[in-house]
Parts: C-alpha cells; structure tokens; sequence
C-alpha cells in the first residue's frame, strides 16, 4: 500500500503548487517518502475507529479539513517530522499539511473507483489489519 499512497502523493503534491515550490528539490523525494509514511501509519491506526476500512474510505471521501480527525491524527506528527528531520520551517510544512486533505480524498477516490486499478482494495486491507479479498472486501463493499 505504501507505493500505491506515495504514487498519490507525488501526484497530489505536483498539483499543489504552494506546497511543491515550498519542498527544497533535493529532499522532495524523501519528504514525499515521509509524508506517504505518516499518511499509511495514520489510516492504519484510524481504520478501527472509523468503523472499519469502509468507514475510514468513505470519510476520506466526504469533508476533509482540519476538523476531520482522520485529518488531525496525522497532520500534527508529519508536520513535526518534517521539521524535525528535514528542517522545514513552519510556512513549509503548512503548505505540505495543507496539501494532506486533498492528497488523502485523492487516495480515497481512487481506492473506491472500480475502474481505476492503480489502488488495489486487496492491498488496502490487508495493510490496514483485514484479511485481504477473502476476509475484508464484503466489508469494505458493504460499507458504501
């Protein structure tokens, strides 16, 4: 899941001019690799209390601005990451975290569109704690 998550969000970040021109070139590679990194680890952490992986994609289809706990859980630890290991300063990383709600819907689009194939749903849950195919597709289609 992490290279479906990083593909979305070189493409979401180069569509972003504010937060593309803010990353120094020679560390877009690694902060696109922190950002894809936060953003797995806090769906993973949020799936469960989204009401399983179909909750936590369909939220990630609807409102996602600052108040979007989905959002907030993993905006406050990328942003100090980000300050902290590439030393970005604060009008850099809030371009970046401002860039994270469409890069999240983004994600969320594609792993629910059943004519883009560039997101495996299997992959999905399986990163997520579910079973894969066999155990969690139902679930995540049943959700919708």
């Amino acid at each position: 899941m992490f290279d479906q998550i990083l593909n979305v969000v070189k493409e979401q970040m180069a569509n972003h001019p504010q937060a593309a021109s803010a990353i120094p070139a020679d560390k877009a590679d690694e902060v696109h690799k922190e950002v894809a990194s936060h953003i797995e680890q806090g769906l993973q952490s949020q799936a469960s209390s989204q009401g399983g992986i179909g909750g936590l994609l369909s939220g990630l289809t609807g409102s996602l601005g600052s108040g979007n706990p989905v959002t907030g859980a993993i905006e406050g630890g990328l942003v100090s990451s980000l300050a902290s290991k590439f030393g970005l300063p604060p009008a850099v990383t809030g371009a970046i975290a401002g860039a994270l709600p469409g890069i999240l819907q983004k994600f969320a689009t594609k792993a629910t569109d059943p004519n883009d194939k560039s997101i495996n749903l299997d992959s999905i849950t399986k990163s997520l704690g579910g079973g894969g195919l066999a155990g969690g597709l139902g679930n995540i289609l049943g959700k919708f």
